[in-house]
């Protein structure tokens, strides 16, 4: 639990300090980058720890993530600029790929199925404080103290967290001779960071049709299709596709990438949204991501009980229909709305997140043994963190395009000249009030106009989650209903 509030307020503290950190270190272009770039390396490592916490264990492998964490959110402090920040972001996010699941694998093998759906409840009250605390000292910090400590707070957590773990976690592993399936690895992240760079820049920096673009999309997919053929061919495959065959498990794993993608495209762009044109505190902008971390637990411990009463499909099915509404509140968001409607949509897409995902983790655990338990969970947390990956990269390119556009077609005379990153101005209160105010009201138009497509795209993936959870099989996994 230690460990994942670790990896939980991390989560919720940047989201909240990000428009000031923009603000500081400038380049509101490179803004999706920092999430996209922890979240290449958390997806792309989760399934390598994975694989070998079931080779080796969970304790060794997850004391080895928190001590990578640790040391990118060391260096995430020092950051002197946006492209600094990145490089450590990756670091930082090479360790989180061990803690989430690595901690919620140790649950599928401590609890039987139905003690493991009350638990799930239980750890997902971990995001709930991370939610309440996060946003407020994360706006504390920022504005008081500084944005460095926003990543130097996790320090103690993790030393905590590792201590813990080391004196209280015992296994009787029976050892293996490692297999370690390096070339899988080494094909995924090619695939995904090719992939992640065109939704990045494509209809922005580069056109659609420019030779960069259509050879990053050719190399993941040639990348894709050669790890495909190096997980079926090597002995202890990074992502066994025998696991997908279970119609479950590969039901949960695709709605996981779609509802990874929501989740992403509320926590990044919210606050910027709440700050920059609601001109609201850092606070405000995270209270109205704490009602989502607050949903989140409380069905979480809720679907612990229904999953036992009403059974794993309706369960979700309640969940998906959550999503659907709260993103259709975020589809309607405007300045005039107020944060209260804001945080009304962050809830019900929080309810929808914790019924589906926790009902995803305790039917994945109750269909494979436990020598698979590990990757098994690995490959449902990938498919999530793989959705936030695509979805950072996907919307953020959304954004910045709409933006442009918005430019081209809205700006006249002194306005002509904007780029993406004069809405730098807009999360800093100081130069936001002296702008004009035609350029200012341009700027503020501009980034809701971009954040209604953002949000229209998520409600699509919202439609599609539901879809998914409906073909479902009716037929309970594990011996227990």
């Amino acid at each position: 639990m230690l460990a994942m509030f670790m990896g939980a307020i991390e989560a919720t503290i940047v989201s909240t300090a990000m428009p000031v950190i923009v603000g500081d270190l400038g380049g509101f272009s490179l803004y999706s980058w920092v999430f996209s770039s922890y979240l290449l390396m958390n997806a792309v490592t989760v399934l390598i720890y994975g694989k070998l916490s079931d080779l080796f264990g969970r304790k060794p492998i997850l004391i080895i993530g928190i001590i990578i964490f640790l040391i990118g959110s060391i260096l995430c402090g020092f950051a002197q600029s946006m492209k600094m920040l990145i490089i450590f972001r990756l670091i930082q996010g090479f360790g989180a790929g061990a803690v989430m699941p690595i901690a919620t694998t140790i649950v599928g093998d401590i609890y039987t199925k139905e003690e493991r759906a009350k638990i799930q409840g239980y750890l997902s009250s971990v995001w709930g404080i991370s939610a309440i605390m996060g946003p407020a000292v994360g706006g504390i910090l920022v504005e008081y103290v500084s944005w460095h400590y926003v990543f130097w707070i996790n320090i103690p957590l993790g030393i905590l967290a590792i201590i813990g773990i080391a004196k209280f976690l015992h296994e009787n592993i029976e050892k293996k001779k490692p297999q370690i399936d390096y070339i899988g690895a080494f094909l995924l992240t090619v695939s995904i960071s090719s992939l992640m760079i065109v939704l990045v820049e494509g209809g922005v920096n580069w056109a659609w049709s420019s030779p960069k673009a259509i050879s990053l999309i050719g190399i993941s997919l040639l990348a894709f299709l050669l790890f495909v053929i190096q997980e079926k061919r090597t002995p202890e495959p990074m992502m066994p596709f025998s696991i997908w065959k279970e119609r479950s498990i590969l039901i949960a794993n695709l709605a996981s990438l779609t509802t990874g993608v929501i989740l992403i495209g509320i926590s990044s762009f919210l606050p910027a949204f709440v700050q920059g044109v609601m001109e609201r505190s850092p606070i405000v902008a995270g209270f109205t991501l704490t009602t989502m971390s607050i949903g989140w637990p409380l069905a979480s411990w809720s679907a612990g009980r229904l999953l036992l009463k009403i059974g794993f499909r309706s369960t979700s099915i309640i969940g998906g229909l959550s999503l659907i509404l709260g993103c259709i509140v975020f589809s309607t968001l405007s300045p005039e709305a107020g944060p209260l409607w804001a945080a009304c949509g962050s809830f019900l897409v929080g309810v929808g997140m914790g019924l589906t995902l926790t009902t995803f983790i305790v039917s994945i655990q109750s269909t494979v043994s436990w020598h698979q338990r590990g990757i098994a969970t690995a490959a449902n947390m990938f498919m999530r963190n793989l959705g936030n990956t695509i979805g950072a990269a996907l919307l953020g390119g959304i954004l910045n395009n709409r933006i442009m556009f918005y430019f081209k077609e809205k700006g006249q005379g002194a306005a002509e000249d904007l780029t993406i990153d004069s809405t730098n101005i807009l999360l800093n209160e100081e130069e936001r009030n002296k702008l004009a105010g035609g350029v200012k009201a341009l700027l503020q138009d501009g980034l809701t106009f971009s954040l209604q497509s953002v949000y229209y795209t998520v409600l699509i993936f919202a439609v599609v989650s539901f879809v998914l959870i409906m073909l479902l099989p009716k037929k309970e996994p594990g011996s227990a209903k």
